[in-house]
């Protein structure tokens, strides 16, 4: 009986002693993250069949929801942001199937320089009698450069989609307002 309750006493602080190596040490903070940008005329898509621009011609509309990050350090000076898009899609009566390839871009700026861009194509399928969908991709990994002067917070994250210049324009129009 003794055994057991000097096991139980010993057997707690035990536990916390080998979970204090978890996490970041004391003083210790998260690396700082570069700034996610949503550029709002890359931010919607709208895709219609031919040169109509009515409703029964939209193929699909779809919005980017959230751009959310988290940072880590690297190896070698680096630092490795972690970034996932959320996005809307829309099924149009136009579409035919079941599926649509969304093209989302992920690029690093620095100084209103792009240092690299990725180009995502998504594909969404819409089940039976679904016409809307949301999902969130899996995590695309940049691997920055850090040091010398430049940290985490002197680059910019930019999503949005891969849009051609007439849907740019749709966009800027106000969305065919």
């Amino acid at each position: 009986m003794r055994a057991r309750a000097a096991f139980r006493r010993l057997a707690l602080p035990a536990a916390l002693l080998t979970l204090s190596g978890c996490g970041p040490g004391r003083n210790e903070f998260a690396p700082a993250c570069p700034v996610a940008q949503l550029v709002p005329a890359l931010a919607d898509l709208t895709r219609f069949t031919g040169n109509g621009r009515d409703l029964t011609d939209l193929v699909v509309q779809a919005r980017i929801i959230q751009v959310r990050g988290e940072c880590s350090p690297g190896s070698n000076d680096t630092l490795n942001a972690n970034v996932a898009i959320s996005i809307s899609v829309q099924r149009g009566p136009a579409m035919a199937g079941r599926d649509v390839d969304v093209p989302v871009f992920v690029a690093v700026s620095r100084g209103g320089d792009v240092l690299d861009k990725q180009s995502l194509p998504v594909t969404v399928s819409f089940p039976p009698n679904v016409d809307r969908v949301a999902l969130t991709s899996q995590p695309i990994t940049l691997a920055l450069p850090v040091g010398d002067g430049i940290a985490g917070p002197s680059y910019h994250v930019i999503a949005g989609f891969q849009l051609t210049p007439d849907e740019v324009e749709f966009n800027r129009r106000g969305r065919g307002r």
